[in-house]
């Protein structure tokens, strides 16, 4: 008898997720982008939405045009480095693991963008990718080298959620892609309370 495989937890929205929806609908709207009906629409779904889920369909058909913009660059060296909390994705980000590892967590970010280009190499410290549930990954263009590429996230992709598309190599420090570990999803869940 085989066991059912587990369906991923929705994250529950906090009332600043679904002000940022809202604000993002208003900017829609003064660019010319959605009309006053629709808006009030949306509106209405946003702010009665309990999960990301049922926040990111209001917007996906938003995404504004960027101007091309850097990558995030990201050296491990001796201490390490880490991306964490609440912060804006770019289009490109590149991970040197070095001495010390490079962690990139993308589980409180804001992301508008389809897809997101992440080049890596874990060196000897690895490269660590934290991505929340329904987010899929493409690790087909990576190198395992060495220590090789552990991908421990599923194939379930939510609609408006972004693509990590990886590549690189894993170096003598491998790369890790993974979701949130149980530990880390209660604390996020009290967090966003």
């Amino acid at each position: 008898m085989s066991a059912e495989p587990s369906q991923p937890v929705p994250l529950r929205a906090s009332d600043a997720d679904r002000e940022a929806v809202v604000a993002e609908l208003q900017d829609a709207v003064a660019d010319g982008r959605i009309d006053l009906d629709e808006l009030g629409a949306r509106l209405e779904v946003a702010l009665a939405a309990r999960t990301h889920a049922e926040l990111a369909p209001l917007t996906a058909d938003l995404l504004p045009v960027l101007p091309p913009a850097q990558p995030l660059l990201l050296k491990g060296g001796v201490a390490g480095a880490v991306r964490a909390g609440v912060w804006r994705v770019p289009e490109q980000i590149r991970a040197y693991g070095g001495v010390g590892g490079v962690k990139i967590d993308f589980t409180r970010v804001e992301c508008r963008l389809r897809v997101v280009e992440v080049e890596v190499d874990g060196q000897a410290g690895g490269v660590e990718i934290v991505v929340p549930d329904g987010w899929v990954v493409d690790t087909e263009q990576v190198d395992p080298d060495l220590a090789g590429l552990r991908d421990r996230t599923t194939a379930q992709k939510l609609p408006g959620s972004p693509l990590i598309r990886l590549t690189g190599t894993c170096g003598m420090g491998g790369v890790t892609v993974r979701h949130l570990k149980r530990g880390e999803r209660r604390k996020l869940l009290r967090e966003s309370r």
